[in-house]
């Protein structure tokens, strides 16, 4: 069965109308009977009850048929029209029934085909990581039956789940596999499918030049007739290339490309979707070119097809850029009306992402509710980055648990057998956990580095956010000193020096003592100055302590979320001043990852957290101590928290250091060399 999202094909087939049912049941044999029912639920003219009691019937003449591959085969059919139809439970019951029926006979090519199916169900209700564990079974048994094919696609399937969710580097090592096993085999779909894929991977992680070379790639296979046209293959092609171009913000290179796709014949009709999306495309790469001629009208006409077709992101899409054009323009009222239209269509379809750019848009068009909106904005995105996390964890864990599953079966097989095959088995799992782990190791580096990149971003924006509210603050208190010596000190001095001049001569008992007078008024003018300066030093140690308050925040919201007794010392010696960036935002991250490691795990009731300044040479030491249950160092290493604090631990060339037994509590102590900004470059 051939699945595309938001694709269908179609088979007309073509019957008298002038047939009834009683005709069929009455003269025509079960399996004549079976052939046009199959053929009836594919028929576009018949109402979509029609097709489904047409393929219900057909289900019920496989029901009274023994099992063999023929009739598995018709079930597949049957489960097809299901698929095609949205009925999503029929679809269900009908492959369970295939994949028992599969198992009961051996046939391992239908049980995978089974499983895939249940993969494809699964992900049509966003079900992720049941979706991924079945495509993961399809796997293993397309690799034992060395069906190269089908096992390209399964891992494809695989690798547009963890992009779905995120897990970028997951889904680009699919791909990779999947291309592996295609390689030779003449199959242009999946190279299109693959190479378009990892064109999105790397759009979404940033590296643009690969990305414009996968997708380019995609586009050359595009022309192949043996890819349908109605897929639109070409039109999508262009579509992403042109959007690679936005991003790297050659807008005129971009909208070369979106009027190429819109060019594309039939695309209106065949995917009315993609035509939206390369309207408001157009649109936008117009509008940062201001040549806005044919502006607002392309961006509405984008917006009322999407809103026909109840497409939500692009609906939320097409009003950012709405809001960010009525902006540009001055139109305030606009501006703000879209911007808040994406957030409450965002909010309300719950789609996380589009969330935090309706927010970002806000904050532009409404600046006076801009902290608001920050805070909501890291909020979300925290708990996002979370999620995603923990979603690339599953995927790890499903394929982990599932071979050990499949190893412990194995194992009680092999328990009848001589020690020759015990010998040899154990040799094959050792073979393949090693090729396993080396194949997982390879790109542990480059998934720890996205991770850093996307954790990095959200410190930073942090940092950003309190070091612009510390700025205005200090520009506030300048213009008040400003006022103070202007107003204050310089009046009163200057009243005094015209005072003094005129009494300069006079010996006279009331001339000296106005002069007297004078003097301790000078005095006071002195104590004036020196409290302005006490101010402005202090201003200064607020600004050099920005992210003392983010670690101190970060040390109460755990004091406040956990039970367990959590002690904080922070050397007073260290000059933050002299610390980069890259290491304030290392050290905040496997603090934070530290601390979320003993509350999963560590059962402790005391945790310790130092910070201090060593010398000779000069570097910064932090130690995490807790008294809970540790645990094995050498499995533990393997876990995603650990190997995160090791990776950035190297990126600030640094010491990592860990002691802990079971039963005995853990310390990390980590040591940083202290790099000073300034020569930085």
């Amino acid at each position: 069965m051939t699945k595309r999202t938001s694709i269908l094909i179609v088979f007309f087939l073509f019957f008298s109308c002038s047939k009834r049912e009683k005709d069929i049941s009455s003269f025509e044999s079960p399996e004549d009977s079976l052939s046009i029912f199959l053929a009836k639920a594919n028929e576009t003219n018949l109402s979509l009850d029609a097709k489904l009691n047409y393929n219900r019937k057909a289900l019920d003449i496989l029901l009274n048929q023994k099992n063999d591959s023929i009739n598995r085969v018709n079930l597949f059919r049957v489960a097809n029209r299901f698929y095609n139809m949205n009925n999503w439970s029929d679809y269900k019951s009908t492959v369970l029934l295939i994949l028992n029926q599969s198992e009961e006979k051996s046939d391992y090519q239908s049980s995978a085909k089974a499983y895939t199916y249940l993969g494809d169900y699964y992900s049509s209700q966003s079900i992720v990581d049941s979706a991924f564990f079945f495509y993961f079974k399809a796997e293993k048994i397309y690799l034992k039956l060395n069906d190269k094919f089908n096992l390209a696609k399964t891992r494809l399937n695989k690798a547009n789940l963890q992009y779905s969710e995120s897990d970028f580097l997951g889904s680009e090592v699919a791909v990779f596999n999947s291309l592996r096993v295609i390689n030779g085999l003449d199959s242009k779909e999946i190279f299109y499918d693959s190479y378009n894929l990892l064109g999105a991977v790397y759009n979404e992680i940033g590296e643009y030049n690969k990305a414009l070379e996968f997708h380019l790639k995609a586009l050359s296979i595009s022309k192949d007739k043996e890819i349908p046209s109605v897929y639109q293959s070409r039109a999508t092609s262009l579509n992403n290339i042109g959007y690679v171009y936005q991003n790297l913000k050659n807008y005129q290179k971009a909208q070369e490309y979106y009027q190429e796709g819109l060019r594309q014949k039939n695309l209106k009709y065949d995917k009315p979707s993609l035509y939206a999306m390369l309207l408001d495309n157009l649109a936008y790469s117009r509008f940062r070119l201001r040549e806005d001629d044919e502006l607002p009208g392309l961006f509405l006409k984008s917006l009322k097809l999407r809103d026909s077709l109840k497409l939500t992101s692009g609906i939320v899409a097409n009003k950012i850029h709405l809001s960010e054009y009525y902006s540009y323009k001055n139109d305030d009222a606009k501006a703000v009306q879209y911007a808040r239209e994406a957030l409450t269509s965002a909010r309300n379809d719950k789609n996380f992402r589009n969330v935090l750019v309706a927010l970002k848009q806000m904050g532009v068009v409404e600046p006076q509710n801009a902290t608001l909106y920050s805070k909501e904005y890291i909020h979300i995105n925290d708990s996002l980055q979370k999620a995603e996390r923990k979603m690339g964890e599953k995927f790890s864990r499903i394929e982990y648990e599932t071979d050990v599953i499949k190893s412990e079966n194995t194992d009680l097989v092999v328990q009848n057998r001589n020690l020759f095959y015990v010998f040899s088995i154990l040799t094959l799992i050792g073979v393949f956990t090693f090729v396993f782990v080396s194949q997982r190791n390879k790109h542990r580096e480059l998934m720890f580095k996205e991770q850093q990149q996307i954790a990095n971003a959200e410190i930073y924006n942090l940092m950003i956010s309190q070091q612009k509210t510390i700025e205005e603050n200090r520009a506030k208190e300048k213009k008040r000193v400003a006022r103070e010596l202007h107003d204050g000190v310089l009046g009163k001095i200057f009243g005094v020096r015209m005072n003094l001049d005129t009494m300069n001569t006079a010996q006279d008992q009331h001339a000296i003592k106005s002069r007297l007078e004078y003097l301790a008024e000078l005095k006071q003018i002195e104590q004036d100055i020196r409290e302005i300066s006490h101010d402005l030093n202090r201003e200064n140690t607020e600004l050099i302590n920005n992210f003392v308050v983010i670690l101190n925040n970060l040390i109460e919201n755990q004091r406040k979320a956990f039970k367990t007794k959590l002690n904080f010392t922070l050397d007073k010696n260290i000059d933050w001043a002299n610390v980069s960036n890259e290491v304030k935002i290392n050290l905040y991250r496997m603090l934070q990852e530290a601390l979320q490691n003993c509350n999963k795990y560590a059962k402790a009731s005391l945790i310790a957290v130092d910070f201090k300044k060593e010398s000779n040479p000069e570097h910064l030491k932090l130690c995490i101590a807790d008294d809970g249950i540790g645990f094995n160092l050498k499995r533990a290493k393997k876990g995603i928290g650990l190997q995160n604090i090791a990776f950035r631990t190297k990126e600030c060339k640094g010491k990592l250091e860990i002691k802990t037994k079971p039963g005995e509590g853990t310390q990390l102590i980590i040591e940083v060399p202290i790099e000073n900004p300034n020569n930085q470059t």
